[in-house]
């Protein structure tokens, strides 16, 4: 049995229980990780701070975990890796960006989240990155994950007609996330 934690963190307009949450919180738990789905506030009081805040709670578990993270969740994480002192195992971001995605009612609220990044700092923190993303996302265009994908220095993993990875796109579960986790269990 592994006793790893796994932390998944949402996006904007986003909750715990929504797209492929729950099921992957279930998939993991049976290889004996624990798993925490925490519940951010948004899109009313969505700023990086109140974020940090809820995730104090988290703070002392990231060390040796997987951070699994969906569309602003990836530049959320992308703060805490540059500020800790702690390494993660590894991180699994879906659908991430890290600067401004050129839609007016995301880029308002995410506008906290998101600036010059360390990414030295950042890579310093996680052993291992994987990006996911889709050729046909509707809200966070191919670009903003190969620019991410450099920043970071890995491959990208593009899944085509995967949309944003959401339950409108079908994505209620996720396979090639998991299979991928699982290399690094």
């Amino acid at each position: 049995m592994i006793f790893l934690n796994a932390i998944i963190i949402h996006g904007a307009y986003g909750n715990p229980n929504e797209n492929w949450f729950p099921w992957l919180k279930k998939e993991l738990e049976k290889t004996g990780c624990t798993v925490s789905v925490p519940k951010f506030p948004t899109p009313e009081n969505q700023t990086l701070e109140s974020w940090l805040n809820v995730f104090n709670d988290y703070e002392d578990k990231i060390e040796g975990s997987i951070l699994i993270a969906h569309s602003l969740g990836v530049p959320f994480i992308l703060n805490i890796l540059e500020k800790t002192n702690k390494k993660v195992k590894a991180c699994f971001f879906v659908s991430g960006f890290a600067g401004k995605l050129g839609n007016s009612k995301f880029d308002e609220i995410n506008k906290s989240f998101l600036k010059d990044f360390d990414w030295e700092k950042i890579k310093q923190n996680c052993e291992v990155f994987y990006v996911f993303h889709s050729d046909n996302d509707p809200y966070v265009a191919l670009k903003k994950a190969e620019e991410l994908t450099s920043d970071l220095g890995v491959p990208m993993i593009l899944v085509e007609g995967a949309g944003h990875f959401n339950s409108a796109a079908g994505y209620d579960k996720f396979e090639i996330l998991l299979k991928n986790i699982k290399i690094e269990l």
